[in-house]
């Protein structure tokens, strides 16, 4: 499609002149003589670039300007006029003109700003369309009362420096939300920098945060800058925190106590700003209890929890995402949006979603690629959905995951014990050898019955 051009000027020598020569560059040209006939051009016409006279009857040139900007932001719009002076260019800029050139106009000149502002446009239009579809990924959709909650705080906290720790499972969003703080900060113009400290070797998880110096171990054929440094000024994004050596913990407590640390290897301190927000999928406090977590280092983390739940305990926003997801994937493949049967929203919600969002947003992308019709059905989903449910005593190998095997049989253990002990959860979790805290956190987990504490039953 040939490049769209509108000359702006009350000249009419000028104009076709300019239309002659862009023609032959095989440029589409519209043109107008007056301001108010470019604005029509410009809100009826799909205009690429504007070349504008800045002396005109009625509207001048400035005042076209601002109002074509109203209309729409990132088209690049050239300034020409026979009267330019430094005062009036750099007026021209503050209001958003790409260029400024004067009469008599140099050809190759006004060729050479052609394409350049038709080029800077088409890269803020698509940045633009980027934005919205990072901004539809990394949207936080829910109406529970927990989401909304989450949400609150969200806003309460990010525009401070304090630190946050993100809890939840697996697939919940803990990345989304700690992008929301930064995006919602005073640092939002900075780095956010993530970690997943359950993706780096042990051996290598220091020099990933702190970098490290040529020779300093085997393997360091070059200095190596690590993600505090690129950090600096922004975010840290610690997920799976948990999964953090203990020599590692040691040295990011030091950084969050004095904002300084040395690279592996070196000798220089190096001082840092930088805003850490962690996630983890583990109890921390029950880690450090048993010595893999620094007890210290928790709570300096800890300045402010946020605790996600799992997809199974907000069902309420099970259709929310999935129409969510439907727009996302036909967005991103450029397909008209499909859509869901009654009958098959039911068996999604009635699906316990063990890996959370994440497994539902896959879920409905493979659906929207794999299934050809424009309504998905019943018949469409995938055994596990269709399945719902696993009498282990008859299949023991029929869950889908580990986790969902784990989740199933701790949940039947916990059962039964309690169950014994005529469900007095002291008693059981003196019998377990587990804190009661943890037992009960447990009891909430998976749902499970139990009577209220009598006076007695306590530790």
């Amino acid at each position: 499609m040939s490049k769209r051009v509108l000359i702006v000027d009350d000249e009419e020598s000028i104009r076709k002149s300019l239309e002659k020569l862009l023609a032959y560059e095989k440029y589409a040209t519209f043109t107008a003589a007056d301001g108010e006939s470019a604005l029509e051009v410009v809100g009826s016409e799909l205009v690429d670039l504007v070349l504008l006279d800045i002396k005109m009857p009625g509207m001048d040139g400035l005042e076209v300007l601002q109002k074509m900007k109203d209309i729409q932001t990132d088209l690049p719009i050239v300034i020409i006029s026979g009267h330019g002076n430094i005062a009036t260019a750099v007026e021209a800029t503050k209001l958003g003109a790409f260029d400024f050139l004067e009469k008599p106009i140099d050809l190759d000149r006004l060729l050479l700003t052609v394409r350049n502002g038709i080029k800077q446009g088409r890269l803020s239009q698509q940045n633009v369309q980027l934005r919205e579809q990072v901004k539809m990924r990394t949207e936080i959709v829910g109406e529970h009362p927990d989401i909304l909650s989450i949400l609150e705080t969200v806003e309460r906290v990010a525009p401070t420096n304090a630190r946050v720790l993100i809890m939840g499972e697996n697939g919940t969003g803990k990345e989304l939300i700690a992008r929301k703080l930064h995006e919602m900060s005073k640092r939002a113009a900075e780095p956010f920098i993530e970690v997943n400290c359950a993706a780096i070797p042990e051996d290598l998880i220091e020099s990933a945060l702190f970098g490290h110096e040529k020779g300093s171990f085997t393997g360091a054929i070059s200095q190596r800058i690590g993600k505090f440094e690129v950090a600096d000024g922004g975010s840290l994004f610690l997920d799976e925190v948990g999964d953090m050596s203990l020599s590692a913990q040691a040295k990011v407590l030091r950084v969050l106590q004095e904002s300084t640390f040395e690279r592996v290897g070196g000798t220089e301190t190096k001082r840092v700003d930088v805003r850490v927000i962690a996630a983890t999928n583990k109890d921390l406090l029950e880690a450090a209890g048993g010595g893999d977590f620094r007890e210290d280092l928790y709570y300096r983390l800890n300045v402010v929890p946020i605790k996600i739940p799992p997809l199974r305990e907000r069902k309420s926003d099970i259709e929310l995402l999935v129409d969510h997801f439907l727009l996302q994937v036909a967005e991103d493949l450029g397909l008209p949006p499909k859509k869901l049967k009654r009958s098959a929203r039911d068996m999604l919600l009635d699906y316990s979603w063990p890996g959370n969002v994440r497994e539902l947003g896959n879920l409905i992308e493979r659906l929207c690629i794999l299934v050809p019709k424009e309504e998905i059905g019943v018949e469409d989903l995938p055994p596990l959905v269709l399945a719902r449910k696993v009498d282990m005593r008859k299949d023991p190998f029929g869950f889908r995951t580990y986790q969902d095997f784990k989740d199933f049989t701790e949940r039947e253990f916990l059962v039964k014990k309690l169950h014994e002990n005529n469900e007095n959860v002291s008693k059981t979790a003196r019998q377990l050898g587990m804190q009661r805290s943890n037992l009960y956190k447990k009891i909430e987990k998976y749902g499970i019955d139990v009577r209220k504490e009598s006076a007695e039953d306590t530790d």
